[in-house]
């Protein structure tokens, strides 16, 4: 575990490249939602980076029983504006947090490839921390997503699963692809029960903003981006993993 970084700084948005886009927010956002309310649990409720509550917002209403894991305290600050006391936030890294309760629904989303252990935070996930008929949702970008195919041929990045030099000022480690990810699960003892793509996404984050400002895109063609990810999950923004508690290794 690198105790080095700056993770405040890590959420800050560099010369060329955003932390977040429109697309993550707009897009992506409720389209994940979308994917995971089939598979919710009642009971109690565990974000793994909230970042500054954007996504933590669209699960109110449906858990009264909120907490998230941050590690930046000024993302935590924002966020605590907006939501007071109803949510629950612990400000550290998940490798050293020490959590009150085991919990019955876990999201994990674009967060995975910025641990500098994931099989390791994986499992605390695994072993300490969902509940014994809990679900685990984690969601991490897809290195074979087209639109980093098409930057590759491009000459822009080197290979599909590249980490840029933007990706790494944003902290991350790894770029996933739904086999790799899986593998990582396993590894940790989770049971994978379900594996999916969310939104088939052949344009960047950046070209998506700009789209967006038109009547160019359409819901229409949004849900049908997400209704061929479904088909193709392969070709994805981002990929899907809905967990069981398994076995301790």
């Amino acid at each position: 575990m690198n105790n080095n970084r700056d993770y405040n700084k890590e959420l800050q948005d560099t010369e060329y490249h955003k932390y977040a886009y429109n697309f993550d927010f707009d897009v992506m956002h409720p389209f994940m939602l979308k994917t995971f309310i089939p598979f919710f649990k009642d009971g109690n409720f565990l974000e793994l980076g909230s970042f500054k509550g954007d996504f933590t917002r669209k699960f109110i209403p449906y858990f009264d029983d909120i907490t998230c894991v941050e590690a930046s305290n000024e993302a935590i600050a924002i966020a605590q504006i907006e939501f007071g006391d109803k949510v629950k936030y612990i400000n550290s890294l998940f490798e050293t947090a020490i959590l009150p309760a085991k919990y019955d629904n876990i999201v994990m989303t674009h967060v995975l490839e910025h641990i500098d252990e994931p099989i390791a935070v994986l499992k605390r996930i695994n072993d300490e921390w969902l509940s014994d008929n809990g679900r685990f949702f984690l969601v991490c970008p897809n290195a074979n997503a087209p639109s980093r195919q098409i930057a590759v041929k491009m000459g822009l990045i080197s290979h599909n699963s590249a980490i840029t030099p933007a990706e790494k000022e944003h902290g991350h480690h790894i770029t996933y692809t739904l086999d790799t990810l899986e593998r990582d699960a396993k590894a940790a003892g989770l049971k994978v029960v379900s594996r999916s793509g969310i939104f088939f996404k052949a344009l960047a984050n950046f070209q998506w903003d700009r789209l967006l400002q038109t009547d160019i895109i359409s819901q229409e063609y949004l849900e049908g981006c997400y209704e061929l990810g479904q088909q193709y999950p392969d070709l994805c923004s981002s990929i899907f993993l809905m967990c069981e508690k398994g076995n301790k290794i």
